[in-house]
């Protein structure tokens, strides 16, 4: 990794990882002699691996690389004593010294976390995340021991994990299945985003729980085909934007896309990465945003998204540009990763988002999510009688005409309380209470966006159609 750096001379090198013993295996290359250090054990010699000397002390450590050439100090931890002016000092003095007898100090530290008085003397590398046939290869490792067959989808699942998170994760699986389980490595990859405190892990919903949309339905299962093993060759779809009024499945739809993939659901709440703090937002994005590239396949739901990056027109009065510099950088993370992600992003009130981000181009598709239609109606009838053990007539779609998912299954669930007629006479739908909001949102999705839904009359001649197709006569269109 840093053969061509020490050849040219570089002096100190600051190693971005989580990996301090992998850093150690992988940095050791000919013509350099690799000792490492920490404030416990002292300066330890990595080919022999044996302490050569028992100094705990950080300038002691750094001035001891003064007196070895052609020699390459690992230094763990050493940001955590850079506050400390001796240390600093230390590093200014050695530089000249081991620039001309070829030595180097490499600090292997999991941040960037330098003082300006030294900052420039330090070229950062990364320690990339172990790859694909790494993962398959500590598998294989695990394999030949315990005599279990390998699981390439599961190395695959793991992409993201360290190496020991990798082995722990393996070494679950066999504990819990007795075979590489790739949901149970999934499960344990959850970790990364609890421990990222930056987002939530949820559970996806089952397609089954959706009723009507077959025209989104349909669009999705279509595309199923980019992200698996044979379809390589086809472009991967980078993100959906479900826009229409509320309550009708827009939210449960986005979960149930992770249920179709198989892949974790990752909820991304931009509003709650804000800090007051100047700078510290928009570093909790690229935060946010580096951890599920790490993550590897998923979906990334941003629920109501209008409320996340609404007025960023406006922002640079309001938050001295916060949000503004949150939705760019977002922007451009979608446009530019070339991981396996797909974001869903849903909105109530479409004119609220900036027309940056319903740009051509911007998203593979955007829907518009109507009220049900009333065959809509009857599956969704059905679905919330099998759900809460309810018995609503199917005739009952004439008589829910205006009315939501939402706002079927509140019925469904006051019935059981107050019976179906006082649940019914005690609702008042949506689509009265927020007729002009509803009829501006039709207006804008006309020319603009996608219909979700199957309207009726098309419902109705689609059957009228199967029907004489049975009869055995040709169909003239």
């Amino acid at each position: 990794m840093i053969k061509e750096y020490l050849k040219a001379g570089y002096p100190a090198i600051c190693l971005l990882t989580q990996e301090p013993h992998r850093a150690e295996a992988v940095l050791p290359c000919e013509g350099w002699r690799f000792v490492s250090w920490d404030c416990l054990q002292g300066i330890i010699d990595l080919e022999a691996k044996k302490v050569l000397e028992e100094i705990i002390d950080p300038v002691e450590a750094i001035r001891w690389l003064d007196n070895f050439g052609d020699t390459v100090l690992i230094a763990h931890n050493l940001h955590l004593f850079l506050e400390a002016p001796e240390v600093a000092q230390a590093i200014q003095n050695g530089i000249i010294r081991w620039k001309s007898i070829g030595s180097a100090l490499v600090m292997v530290s999991p941040v960037i976390q330098m003082r300006p008085e030294i900052e420039k003397y330090f070229h950062i590398i990364d320690l990339a995340l172990p790859s694909d046939e790494d993962l398959f290869t500590i598998q294989m490792d695990f394999a030949k021991k315990l005599n279990v067959k390998p699981n390439r989808k599961a190395a695959r699942a793991a992409k993201g994990l360290t190496e020991f998170e990798t082995e722990t994760a393996y070494a679950l699986s066999l504990v819990k299945k007795g075979y590489f389980s790739t949901r149970v490595v999934t499960e344990n990859k959850a970790q990364m985003i609890r421990k990222s405190g930056l987002m939530e892990f949820w559970q996806p919903a089952d397609i089954q729980d959706v009723g009507g949309l077959d025209a989104l339905k349909s669009f999705i299962a279509n595309r199923i085909r980019a992200y698996e093993s044979d379809g390589e060759s086809l472009p991967r779809p980078k993100g959906i934007l479900l826009c229409g009024v509320p309550g009708t499945g827009k939210s449960l739809t986005s979960k149930a896309v992770a249920s179709l993939l198989n892949w974790p659901l990752i909820k991304l709440d931009i509003g709650a990465l804000k800090n007051s703090l100047v700078g510290e937002s928009e570093r909790r994005m690229r935060q946010a945003t580096q951890v599920i590239d790490a993550f590897g396949e998923a979906i990334i739901w941003l629920d109501e998204c209008e409320k996340m990056f609404a007025g960023t027109k406006s922002s640079g009065e309001t938050d001295a540009g916060t949000t503004a510099g949150m939705f760019s950088h977002f922007l451009n993370w979608m446009a530019e990763t070339n991981n396996s992600v797909l974001v869903m992003c849903t909105a109530n009130n479409i004119s609220q988002l900036p027309p940056e981000f319903l740009r051509a181009g911007r998203f593979d598709a955007t829907f518009f999510v109507d009220l049900p239609t009333k065959a809509e109606r009857i599956e969704i009838i059905k679905i919330m009688n099998r759900k809460y053990k309810t018995d609503i007539p199917l005739s009952w779609a004439d008589r829910l005409t205006g009315f939501t998912g939402a706002e079927i299954e509140q019925l469904a669930k006051d019935s059981l309380f107050d019976g179906i007629d006082e649940a019914f006479q005690n609702l008042v739908p949506i689509s009265r209470s927020m007729r002009e909001e509803i009829n501006a949102l039709r207006d804008w999705a006309k020319n603009r966006a996608r219909l979700a839904n199957t309207p009726d009359n098309l419902e109705t001649g689609q059957r009228k159609l199967r029907t004489v197709k049975k009869k055995g006569g040709d169909t003239k269109h």
